[in-house]
């Protein structure tokens, strides 16, 4: 394509909303990316979601779809806005500089901390009504709201006046751009044990309860989207030097760990609840960058599932419908754990779980594995931006960002392969 048709083209996408291509094309300095094309080698559509350059949307595990799912909530430099999925038009609720914790799970309402005032926000996204919940201590912040939206909880270091690095991370919006150090820092941050406390705060009264004080570095806190008393936690660190991932009450009872490894190298970790609450989800390598899995633990009868997958499909992130029966991932490039030569993909994961007569037993993981398609080739994307996939509320769309064309997007593909040209 010329460089003058090219430019005709985007110019018709500034009158008309959509021009979909046959391939991604290459955007010259100055131009805006294209809203939609099919990917040529998986015949799947992608839609750019949002205008906003270095607009993102939420980390994997933190909710930013409204309670009836028409709408998603996403960050700008100039605050949060909402896209409406049906339309596919945007508007922004909340201006100024603000750090998005989610989105209410019982109220269409989107929580947020102002840097200025340390102080956690609530504003609804369709009435724009906006509430001032509590003012922060020093060193306190908001990670999570519970699904009732009656509590927050947070992780601090006890003592500090400041966070530190990465703990003010642990709520969404995660840095878009991962620090080339990070695995240097991280083994630091974990030798130092500080003294931490895990705590939640009350929405109405602003009563903080203390559930548990730790040397282990906590983080990645997140409540079950359907009890409002269950908190899934991690001690954070490299993978393979912690127990990972934990759940507590908000009464601070039951402090338990969700997986206990039995093998060397053995990692766990990118934990996230299913839609209902009933199943934890969690990347499982036995052992580390050799051997992948997809697990989900039920956290009422204790059973186990694993899906396995080969090395290139395995996923920075995964998700999983609303409905549970189709997962995604965001693949990766080979300077992941996996170093998988062929991962830079958008995946979309068909589970299948393995059938037999053999002996089994309560206390076994039961098998299954993914069957994989490929949505969108990410290879123009740098994977320093984690895609961090999600899927809509209707399964129509896997939404995930991306920099593959500069500048930061929300972008969306389509479950549904394009209908072929005729």
């Amino acid at each position: 394509m010329s460089l003058l048709s090219r430019t005709f083209l985007f110019a018709c996408a500034a009158v008309f909303g959509t021009v979909a291509f046959s391939q991604a094309p290459s955007v010259q300095p100055g131009q805006a990316p294209p809203k939609s094309w099919i990917d040529p080698q998986t015949g799947h559509r992608v839609i750019r979601l949002t205008d906003e350059p270095d607009s993102a949307s939420f980390y994997f595990n933190v909710n930013s779809y409204a309670p009836d799912g028409r709408e998603m909530a996403y960050t700008t430099p100039s605050g949060i806005s909402v896209i409406d999925l049906t339309t596919l038009k945007s508007r922004q609720v909340v201006e100024g500089r603000v750090r998005a914790i989610e989105m209410g799970h019982r109220t269409p309402s989107v929580f947020y901390v102002r840097p200025e005032d340390h102080a956690l926000y609530a504003t609804n996204v369709d009435t724009k009504e906006t509430r001032r919940l509590l003012t922060l201590e020093p060193g306190e912040n908001v990670i999570t709201i519970n699904a009732d939206e009656t509590l927050a909880a947070g992780a601090s270091i006890v003592g500090a006046h400041a966070p530190a690095p990465f703990e003010h991370r642990a709520g969404q919006p995660q840095p878009l751009i991962q620090a080339r150090n990070k695995g240097e820092m991280m083994q630091k941050r974990l030798a130092a044990h500080l003294p931490m406390e895990l705590y939640t705060i009350d929405l109405r009264t602003g009563k903080k309860k203390v559930l548990l004080n730790s040397t282990e570095w906590l983080n990645h806190l997140q409540f079950s989207p359907t009890d409002p008393t269950l908190l899934l936690y991690c001690h954070e660190g490299p993978w393979q030097k912690v127990d990972r991932i934990w759940t507590i009450r908000t009464d601070g009872s039951q402090n338990t760990l969700v997986h206990t490894r039995t093998m060397f190298m053995e990692i766990a970790g990118h934990e996230f609840w299913s839609h209902d609450g009933k199943t934890i989800w969690f990347d499982w390598q036995t052992p580390k960058g050799q051997d992948f899995w997809l697990e989900g633990r039920n956290v009422d009868t204790g059973e186990q599932i694993a899906y396995h997958m080969q090395r290139n499909e395995w996923s920075i992130h995964f998700n999983v419908s609303r409905d549970g029966t189709l997962f995604c991932g965001d693949g990766g490039d080979p300077g992941q754990v996996a170093h998988a030569p062929d991962g830079e993909w958008i995946y979309l994961f068909h589970p299948e779980v393995i059938q037999g007569d053999g002996i089994n037993d309560s206390r076994f993981v039961h098998p299954g594995v993914f069957h994989a398609e490929k949505l969108v080739n990410m290879s123009k994307h740098h994977y320093h931006l984690e895609p961090n996939v999600s899927f809509s509320p209707d399964k129509k769309y896997i939404i995930f960002r991306s920099n593959m064309f500069g500048p930061t997007y929300v972008f969306a593909v389509e479950v549904a392969k394009a209908p072929a040209k005729q």
